[in-house]
C-alpha cells in the first residue's frame, strides 16, 4: 500500500538537486573515509592470514558508497555529538553489513560484487562463509570499544540495537530465501514490503539513524519515529536498487538481471505476476521452479517483456518516490526542530539522492 497523500512530502525541483546530490556525495566521501580509516585499525593480521585474514579483509577494502556508516555519524551529529563519538558504531554497522553480503553472495549465487568475483568464487564456499562468521564477531569489537566512549549503559544499549538489527536482517534473509525456496510467486505489496523492511531498511537506514540519536542525544530520543523515517527511507532505496538491476551501468557493481537470476521477488515481479494472465503465471511458475543456472538469457528477456507490457517499471518507480516523500514527511517530524547543518542537510538530501546515485 502506497503511503497516504497526508504522509508524503514532495522531493525537491530538479534545480535544486545539483546541490544536493554534492552535498550528499561530499559527505558520503568525508565520512566513508573516516569510517574506513578506523575500520582498517580491526581487521586483524597474523595466521592463517592467506585461508582467513586476508579474505576477511576484501569486501570491507572494495569502494562502496558507505551509506550506512554516514547516516549514523551524521546523525549523531545532527543531535549534537561530535564525529569521534559515532565512529566505532559506524565501524561495526559496516562489518556487519559486509559479514551479511558474504552470506547473502553464497545463497543467492551471485558472481559479482562491488564489480569484482564474489569471495566464494574467489575462494570457494567453505572459506567464504568462515570469512563471513568472522567479520560477524569482528563487528563486536567497535562497540566493546564504544563502553569506555559513552559510557556503560549508552554502550550496552548500543550494542542491544545491534542484536535487535541483526535479528531482523535475519528474519528478512528467511523470508525471501523461503519464498525462492517454496517457489512462492503470489504475493502482495504489503508482503514485499514487510521482507523489505526486516532484510534492507532495519540495516540500511532505520539501525544507523536510531544508534546515531541515541549517540547524539546521550540515550534521550524517542526511537520509535525512526523506523517510520528508516522503514520509507530503506523502502525506496530498495525499490530503485531493483530497479538499478534491470539495466545498471558500471558503478553498480552487479551483474544485469541478477534478482531475475536469483529468483528473487522484487516488487517488479510481484506486480507483473499479479497482472499476467493464467497462462503467463503458469510459465513463471516453471521458470522460477528451476535452479538458476537452468534460466536462460530468453527467459529472463521474456519476463522483463512482461513486466514491460504490464507496467510494472512505471508502477514500482512511482511507488519508490511515494515512500521517498513519505520519509521526508517523517523527517521533518524528526529533525525539524534541530537547527540548519551540513548534516541534517545531507540526511534529507538521501530521499532524492537515492534516485540519482
Amino acid at each position: 500500500m502506497l503511503p497516504s497523500a497526508r504522509r508524503v512530502r514532495k522531493p525537491r525541483s530538479s534545480a535544486d538537486r545539483p546541490a544536493m546530490s554534492s552535498l550528499v556525495a561530499g559527505t558520503l566521501e568525508e565520512y566513508g573515509a573516516m569510517t574506513r580509516e578506523a575500520l582498517f585499525t580491526y581487521l586483524p593480521a597474523g595466521y592463517p592470514r592467506r585461508y582467513l585474514y586476508d579474505i576477511l579483509s576484501d569486501y570491507p577494502r572494495r569502494p562502496g558508497k558507505m551509506m550506512r556508516p554516514s547516516i549514523c555519524i551524521a546523525t549523531a551529529r545532527a543531535f549534537g555529538a561530535n564525529p569521534g563519538e559515532a565512529v566505532r558504531s559506524a565501524v561495526a554497522i559496516e562489518l556487519l553489513h559486509n559479514a551479511m553480503l558474504i552470506h547473502d553472495d553464497i545463497q543467492d549465487e551471485s558472481i559479482l560484487r562491488r564489480g569484482a568475483p564474489t569471495l566464494h568464487t574467489l575462494h570457494g564456499v567453505p572459506l567464504a562463509i568462515n570469512a563471513g562468521d568472522a567479520l560477524f564477531l569482528l563487528s563486536l569489537r567497535p562497540l566493546l570499544d564504544n563502553v569506555g566512549l559513552v559510557g556503560g549503559a549508552l554502550g550496552l544499549r548500543i550494542l542491544r540495537e545491534m542484536e535487535t538489527v541483526a535479528w531482523h536482517s535475519l528474519e528478512g534473509q528467511a523470508i525471501e530465501l523461503g519464498w525462492i525456496r517454496e517457489n512462492t510467486l503470489e504475493l502482495s505489496d504489503a508482503d514485499y514490503l514487510t521482507m523489505v523492511l526486516k532484510k534492507t531498511c532495519w540495516l540500511a537506514t532505520i539501525h544507523p539513524s536510531r544508534i546515531g540519536a541515541l549517540i547524539g542525544s546521550r540515550g534521550a530520543i524517542d526511537l520509535e519515529p525512526f523506523i517510520r523515517f528508516g522503514f520509507y527511507l530503506g523502502a525506496a532505496f530498495q525499490i530503485q536498487d531493483d530497479l538499478l538491476n534491470l539495466a545498471p551501468d558500471p558503478r553498480y557493481g552487479k551483474e544485469a538481471n541478477g534478482d531475475l537470476l536469483e529468483g528473487k521477488r522484487s516488487l517488479l515481479l510481484v506486480h507483473a505476476y499479479r497482472h499476467g494472465s493464467a497462462a503467463e503465471r503458469s510459465r513463471l511458475t516453471r521458470l522460477f521452479l528451476r535452479p538458476r543456472a537452468k534460466r536462460r538469457e530468453q527467459d529472463i528477456d521474456w519476463v522483463l517483456s512482461l513486466m514491460a507490457t504490464y507496467g510494472s517499471v512505471d508502477y514500482v518507480r512511482r511507488f519508490a518516490h511515494a515512500l521517498a516523500g513519505a520519509a521526508l514527511h517523517e523527517f521533518s517530524s524528526i529533525y525539524g526542530h534541530l537547527p540548519p547543518s551540513r548534516d541534517k542537510a545531507f540526511i534529507e538530501g538521501l530521499a532524492n539522492w537515492i534516485f540519482i546515485r
